[in-house]
């Protein structure tokens, strides 16, 4: 398979083919409701004057089979980092080694950027994952707790403080 892929950076055009992975990844992920973002909103953020995040996309003939969507952090500790949002690749060419390229092209963008962090949230129960970053030498640490707060949260907290 590694002769009939290419890994570059996205492009405003591939932005709704972006959104069908990152549905797939939701479904994955056992939340196919929750994804919000639309196509404008990615074109805008992604591509427009104040660049939200760079995507990156693995294509064969011509169609985006995968894709990673990575962002600047600031640690209080480390100083700019980057934080990896998400990487999908297309539930039949999983296992290609289309991951492992978008996984190793995110690793060069960071290490390009001269952060001094690259990092990034993996669900528990994805083993496959776990199992590969640790084989990649990343550290899972899992005494750590991911913490959200929704928009009705945040407003319910607001209007009681």
């Amino acid at each position: 398979m590694n002769n009939l892929y290419i890994i570059r950076e996205a492009l405003k055009i591939d932005m709704p083919k972006v959104l069908k992975l990152i549905q797939e990844l939701a479904d994955f992920e056992k939340e196919p409701d929750a994804v919000e973002v639309t196509v404008d909103q990615l074109e805008r953020d992604g591509f427009g004057p104040s660049k939200a995040f760079t995507c990156f996309v693995a294509e064969t003939e011509g169609d985006i089979v995968g894709m990673a969507l990575v962002y600047f952090r600031y640690s209080t500790w480390k100083g700019k980092t980057v934080h990896l949002e998400d990487l999908i690749v297309r539930n039949n060419l999983r296992g290609s080694g289309i991951g492992s390229a978008l996984y190793t092209q995110v690793i060069k963008y960071a290490q390009s950027q001269g952060v001094k962090r690259l990092e990034w949230v993996v669900l528990d129960w994805n083993e496959d994952a776990i199992k590969f970053y640790e084989r990649s030498g990343a550290n899972v640490m899992r005494d750590w707790y991911t913490v959200q707060m929704d928009q009705k949260g945040m407003q319910d907290y607001l209007n009681e403080n």
